[in-house]
Formats: structure tokens, sequence, C-alpha cells
């Protein structure tokens, strides 16, 4: 896990935590221009509560990290058109503490303000800035591992399940080849009883021509009765 002072010295370190800007605001709210984007080098230093000499320190020594990450220096035509945005979203009339004579103007985005957080080493807010980071990097390291662990374990489960089914292949195999022999057996069984349906059949037909022959000797014997009597 990343500690802070790899933090302060790492900007590889520092560029996989810049999307978490979020983190300002758990810390202190960070009150931005009415454009809802920007801030000032006076807001910045309102924030971390340093002076703006601070800030300007250290954006001068990490000028291109920062301007990587959303800062510029408005100047001329790009400041004036900026300044009247501003005074527009203020409804014509700025705050005293924003500077419209000003000849440049630097503006920081959400970004910066964070990268400026893992730079800026005598500011108490900074320094909570990357306990917040740090602490959700590590638990987010702990969900992998323990994602890794059940994933692990669910192998393993995979593993013997693997297992029983290879014991189980020989099983199925005897099964199979039992339940093969019983439908011959029962092919057989169905054989046999069609056969002796049909010799059924015949000894029906055969009951039903003795009966008539039986018939017809009750009438000869009547028949001889009566001659008899006569």
């Amino acid at each position: 896990m990343p500690t802070e002072v790899a933090l302060l010295e790492s900007r590889a370190l520092r560029d996989e935590q810049m999307g978490r800007v979020d983190v300002l605001d758990k810390v202190k709210c960070l009150v931005m221009l009415p454009d809802g984007i920007h801030v000032r080098t006076e807001d910045v230093a309102r924030y971390f509560e340093v002076s703006t000499r601070a800030v300007r320190r250290l954006t001068d020594r990490h000028q291109n990290e920062l301007s990587g990450n959303g800062m510029r220096v408005l100047r001329g035509s790009e400041l004036r058109i900026f300044h009247s945005d501003m005074l527009s979203l203020w409804g014509g009339e700025a705050p005293e503490s924003y500077p419209q004579a000003a000849t440049q103007l630097r503006l920081y985005t959400r970004r910066t303000v964070l990268n400026v957080a893992m730079l800026l080493r005598d500011s108490d807010v900074a320094r909570c800035v990357r306990t917040y980071l740090l602490d959700a990097e590590q638990d987010r390291r702990a969900g992998y591992a323990s994602l890794e662990h059940r994933v692990t374990r669910v192998e393993n489960c995979l593993a013997g399940v693997g297992t029983a089914l290879q014991e189980l292949g020989p099983v199925l195999s005897r099964m199979s080849h039992r339940l093969d022999s019983l439908d011959r057996r029962l092919e057989v069984t169905h054989q046999v009883v069609g056969a002796m349906s049909v010799r059924l059949g015949g000894v029906a037909e055969d009951v039903v021509r003795l009966d008539d022959r039986m018939d017809a000797l009750a009438r000869n014997l009547k028949e001889l009765n009566r001659r008899d009597k006569r």
C-alpha cells in the first residue's frame, strides 16, 4: 500500500488518484466560482488554510503537472471574456474579493485542487485529503484481496467437482449398460406379450366355434327326444 510520503514524492501515484475529486468535499467544502468549474489562487489558499504565497510557490514548482490537470492562466481578451461571464453569473455585481482589475488570473479545477492536496506539505487540510485517499486505496486493495480469496475458493470447489465427476463417470457408464439391458429385456417381454395376445385371440375364436357346435348338438338332442316321444 502506498504511504503519504510516496504520494508526495511520486507523480505516478498521484496520477492514479486524480479521479477521486469527491474526497475534497468530504474533508471540507470547496467553494467554486459561479461557473461551478473553477477556483482562484485565493480560493485554493482559503481551502487549504495557507497563504496565497505558499500556493503560488507550489504551482510554480509543479507547473507542468498542475497544468496537465486543469490549471491555466488567463490574460488579455480571454481574461476579459471570463470576467464578463462571471459578472453575468453573479447578476452583474461581483463580490469585492473578485479581482476584475488583474492583468492575469490563474484558475484551478477540482482535479487541480486535488493535485495540490497531494503536493502541499504544510497544510492540515491537505494532509486530511491524503489520508482519505490512502484509506480508500487500502479499502480497495482489501476488497480486491477478498475477491481474489473468494475466486480461489470457487476454483478449489470446481476442482473438487471435477474429481467427483471423474469418479462418477464409471458409475454412470455401468448404469447406462444396465438400463440398456433392461430396455432389451422389456422389448423381449413386449414381444412375448404380443405373441400371447395373438394366441389368446385364436383361442377365443376356438371357443366361439365350440359354443356353436355345442348349441347345434343341443338342438339335435332335443329333436331326437321329440321323435322318441312320438
